[in-house]
């Protein structure tokens, strides 16, 4: 089987290259970048990418895919689907499922639900502790044998330095990457939003950012003491970005994600009550929101992830004190990061690349993604940075509907995903003008 990407605008940190060409795949993997408007393999199936940028797959290290035992809210099938109609061609799926991934069981399980869906690539991410309880440590190696890519007791952080040292200790044995949840609960008090001017305004309990901050500082301490890799999820606040950025410096092998909820929304947003503003961490406020920003030029962040986190519509519609956290994100999160980081000059595309497929792929050392080189995965994210297009939550892939980007006017989209060579989404009857007129005069030039 032949995929022939032709006439694309490549992106490839990996390999230096950025600039037009064509891309082949040949069975499940890249076989060659080749000059643009090569001719044809025999028997290989074109897909035009004129007016596109090619790059290699991205991969979200971060997403609630909710199966098994929530799968009211999000199946691995559904999810993957949303994740290739994303851009996403792969999504590790976090361990908070019922029961909790703990086991080899429930991993073989998630691996075995994607392939049979055959959408996006699904990679587990197995529980630090047993039940996610923080307690006793799970069975990492076994885990590890049956497929996971990294450890989390996600939503929940590791209640202790202790557990968390052991933690770092057991997983760097296995050569996993340990990534937290940070929120010191005690200090965090129940709070449903951020504490601040707004939490005060509309009278709803606000957890401080300083319950993020110390666990982050916490953590980078444990992991230069254990020499482990530590990953710092959705991490939404100045301090715990500055704890990165100085615990680089030492050279500590930590690395951390945002989400685009907290680089696009403040606390401000929480006003009309919306319980699809409401998630953990909660929405901050401008000056946490900047320091993100910052964060992302500098390179302090390594990543974008969506945490996505499906929510069925009675959940949600609850008093904001009740409501669940969380919001889904796989079809929104690409077109965010092209339309406010990339378009408003905070990050380059290439940087982009980066956050989504280079780094990623190198966090939770997922062999042969990431990148465009021959012989890796034929694994490619084709974005339309030009494309105009409003999210329709009514039509979303996912099962769930809990966002407060629909209705948004974006400009920038994925619009090809293709995973091992496969096209397994394609966006239909939408191409920017730009594309359109670039395609035509390619035409001519033909």
């Amino acid at each position: 089987m032949r995929l022939l990407i032709a006439n694309g605008y490549l992106i490839d940190p990996t390999q230096g290259v950025n600039g037009g060409g064509d891309l082949l795949v040949e069975d499940g993997r890249v076989a060659s970048l080749l000059p643009r408007g090569s001719a044809v393999p025999e028997g290989a199936q074109v897909l035009d990418a004129t007016g596109l940028v090619v790059a290699p797959g991205f991969i979200d290290l971060h997403a609630h895919l909710r199966e098994p035992g929530q799968e009211y809210k999000e199946t691995v099938e559904s999810g993957a689907r949303a994740a290739a109609a994303g851009g996403w061609t792969g999504v590790c799926a976090m361990p908070n499922t019922d029961p909790v991934n703990d086991n080899p069981a429930v991993t073989r399980f998630v691996i075995e639900q994607a392939e049979a869906a055959g959408h996006a690539n699904v990679f587990p991410v197995g529980a630090i502790t047993k039940h996610s309880e923080g307690r006793e440590l799970a069975e990492m190696g076994e885990m590890k044998r049956a497929g996971i890519v990294a450890v989390s007791d996600d939503g929940r952080s590791v209640p202790s330095a202790g557990m968390m040292r052991r933690a770092l200790e057991y997983a760097r044995g296995f050569d996993l990457t340990v990534v937290d949840h940070c929120e010191d609960r005690a200090l965090a008090a129940g709070g449903v939003m951020h504490e601040g001017a707004w939490s005060l305004r509309l009278g709803l309990r606000g957890s401080p950012a300083l319950a993020e901050e110390l666990d982050a500082m916490r953590d980078c301490a444990l992991a230069e003491l254990t020499g482990a890799r530590l990953h710092l999820a959705h991490v939404s606040t100045r301090g715990a970005l500055e704890a990165v950025r100085r615990a680089k410096g030492r050279g500590v092998a930590v690395t951390c994600e945002v989400a685009p909820h907290h680089f696009t929304l403040t606390d401000a947003a929480v006003r009309g009550y919306d319980t699809n503003t409401k998630m953990c961490p909660p929405l901050r406020s401008p000056d946490h929101l900047e320091a993100i920003l910052e964060g992302l030029r500098d390179g302090t962040v390594d990543a974008i992830a969506t945490d996505h986190a499906p929510h069925h519509a009675d959940e949600k519609a609850l008093e904001y004190d009740h409501a669940p956290n969380g919001i889904t994100g796989l079809e929104t999160a690409v077109g965010l990061a092209l339309d406010k980081l990339v378009r408003e000059g905070v990050v380059s595309l290439e940087r982009l690349v980066e956050l989504c497929s280079v780094n990623p792929a190198k966090i939770f050392k997922l062999a042969d993604r990431g990148t465009l080189r021959p012989g890796a995965w034929g694994d490619v994210t084709i974005l339309d940075p030009d494309l105009e297009w409003t999210f329709d939550a009514s039509r979303s892939q996912s099962k769930s509907r809990n966002t407060p980007f629909d209705g948004w006017t974006l400009r920038g989209a994925a619009v090809a995903t293709v995973v091992a060579g496969r096209i397994v989404y394609r966006r239909e009857g939408e191409r920017s003008a730009l594309s359109r007129e670039r395609s035509a005069v390619e035409s001519l030039k033909g």
